[in-house]
């Protein structure tokens, strides 16, 4: 049976992809930081372990709690967007958006990448079209981009470590969708975004070069 595992699944994009992957015959492994959600999860028929990605405590206990496993998909959803407004950040937002969506992730891959390369299957987080230096056409959201870029710089520095073991790398901007980041205006549901991605990494060739997708496949420029 293959394996997905599933960092940040409480709600959103994270919870859908546990439920369709739940719904396809897969054994999912799940995190999430509230106990009441890993229960919520668990009812689902997950695999459950509560995490909180800023405690690297937590972390270190989650690589030993996940020893030995074969990972054919890990996907590393929890992320945060941080001060809606733009200028002058406070040391407290940089904080909160740096550590989550990208320190979390320079303590995680490491982890991750190993179980990966034992399944030779695919690591993917989910970035932004945002986050791209070449494709960025205006500022706004300039905390979260920012935070976005660094986090594929640590994706492209995992797929030159790992890449050559087994260990196809993708970064992806899951498309503008209605959760509580997005907004009930945005383009698409959690239910299309995470059926597009998981599509897309089924489909996707084994390769040791890092890929930065979006959700349906279609590639963005880094």
């Amino acid at each position: 049976m293959a394996t997905a595992l599933i960092i940040g699944a409480s709600r959103g994009i994270g919870h859908e992809l546990v439920r369709q992957y739940l719904a396809d015959g897969w054994r999912v492994i799940a995190t999430a930081r509230k106990a009441q959600d890993c229960d919520a999860l668990e009812a689902m028929g997950a695999d459950t372990h509560e995490l909180d990605v800023n405690n690297v405590e937590a972390v270190a206990a989650l690589g030993w709690k996940l020893d030995g496993e074969h990972l054919d998909v890990a996907i590393l959803n929890a992320g945060v967007y941080g001060p809606r407004h733009d200028g002058f950040p406070t040391q407290g937002d940089f904080d909160q958006v740096m550590h989550t969506n990208v320190l979390a992730a320079m303590r995680l891959l490491p982890i991750l990448a190993p179980l990966v390369s034992l399944a030779r299957g695919k690591l993917a987080v989910l970035s932004s079209r945002m986050g791209s230096l070449s494709e960025r056409s205006h500022a706004s959201g300039s905390l979260y981009r920012a935070s976005k870029a660094a986090l594929n710089s640590v994706l492209i520095d995992t797929a030159l470590l790992y890449g050559g073991k087994g260990v196809t790398c993708v970064a992806f901007h899951p498309g503008w969708v209605r959760t509580e980041m997005g907004g009930a205006g945005a383009d698409i549901s959690a239910e299309e975004s995470a059926a597009g991605m998981r599509a897309t990494l089924a489909r996707l060739p084994a390769s040791d070069k890092p890929a930065y997708l979006n959700y349906d496949g279609s590639p963005i420029a880094w």
